[in-house]
């Protein structure tokens, strides 16, 4: 199977099966091997996933891999600031879906408080953020049709700084105007540096995205998600 007119730039390899069930399932065993081999060279490993449809299959593969899941941290690369009872929750999604079974023994590093605006929560935000060790041990990304990978948003007033390479900051609050919520997001210092990086994509619209993504590499500022069209990174897809 070839992924459909789509060349992607020197060093980003792609993975490919015909069912979601089945990508999900070769990343799931990616994931798990490179937690694997981190747990048997430091105490923790940490794992940072993306929200939405498509991991949930992904999800529940990975949570019935036999992992030391009590030294593996999870995080969310991105969460909507909604309350957990709210069907946007990212974090709901990741207990219910991820944090199962054994999985459940994991640490869960959380970017939201209740009954508190985001702007306000920056003091705990980073706080929570600093928590994950750095390099990040595995990180699997989405990506949307405009472009956007985490809540790295094309339209975000505050884009520039979550991009800039040299930040200082791990955790950012995004207000891009074409979203509903707010957003909190990890900065592209954190993100950038994962061990392992993969991007999960489901469907013929998303290649589609890609394929413009990956014409014009360099202007991250129109779709965020070039920033990691690099050397290293692992596509997985199915249609």
């Amino acid at each position: 199977m070839k992924m459909p007119d789509l060349q992607l730039p020197k060093g980003v390899a792609s993975h490919l099966a015909e069912t979601q069930e089945a990508v999900a399932q070769t990343l799931a065993d990616h994931v798990a091997e490179c937690l694997r081999l981190q747990l048997a060279e430091k105490p923790e490993a940490t794992l940072v996933v993306s929200g939405g449809s498509t991991p949930l299959p992904f999800f529940r593969a990975l949570r019935e891999k036999p992992l030391e899941w009590a030294r593996v941290k999870v995080a969310l690369a991105d969460e909507r600031w909604v309350p957990e009872s709210d069907p946007a929750s990212n974090v709901a999604l990741v207990k219910s879906e991820l944090l199962q079974g054994a999985a459940a023994d994991a640490r869960f590093v959380l970017f939201h408080y209740e009954n508190k605006d985001p702007l306000d929560a920056l003091s705990e935000l980073e706080a929570a953020a600093a928590e994950l060790t750095l390099p990040i041990d595995v990180l699997v990304l989405g990506m949307g049709n405009d472009g956007h990978t985490a809540s790295l948003f094309p339209d975000a007033p505050e884009l520039a700084s979550a991009m800039n390479p040299k930040g200082e900051r791990r955790v950012m609050v995004m207000t891009p105007p074409s979203q509903e919520h707010q957003r909190v997001t990890l900065t592209l210092p954190v993100l950038a540096q994962a061990r392992f990086k993969a991007l999960h994509l489901k469907g013929e619209d998303k290649i589609a995205t890609l394929a413009r993504a990956a014409d014009v590499p360099a202007d991250w500022s129109a779709m965020p998600i070039r920033a990691f069209l690099q050397a290293g990174l692992n596509v997985y897809w199915s249609p």
